[in-house]
């Protein structure tokens, strides 16, 4: 089976993506669980918890990910 690569263009908008689907997903399993406990209810209220902080953390990180490279950028030295 070959999987086709999506263009570089897309890794500004995948990069963002794929890290807050899975930090929103930690954070919000381990917010869950400490103000919860590990219970069905838990288990049941988990996927909302987590659409709605990765509603949120996805457009954040489109927007702030310009001001963390330019950030790191100040902080590294460029490669030579």
């Amino acid at each position: 089976m070959s999987f086709r690569k999506l263009p570089r263009r897309y890794a500004a908008l995948l990069t963002p993506l794929l890290l807050s689907l899975l930090m929103t997903c930690v954070v919000s399993a381990i917010s869950l669980l400490r103000s919860r406990g590990l219970d069905a209810t838990a288990l049941t209220l988990w996927p909302s918890a987590w659409a709605l902080s990765w509603a949120v953390a996805f457009p954040v990180l489109l927007v702030v990910m310009p001001l963390v490279r330019r950030i790191v950028g100040w902080l590294v030295e460029p490669a030579s």
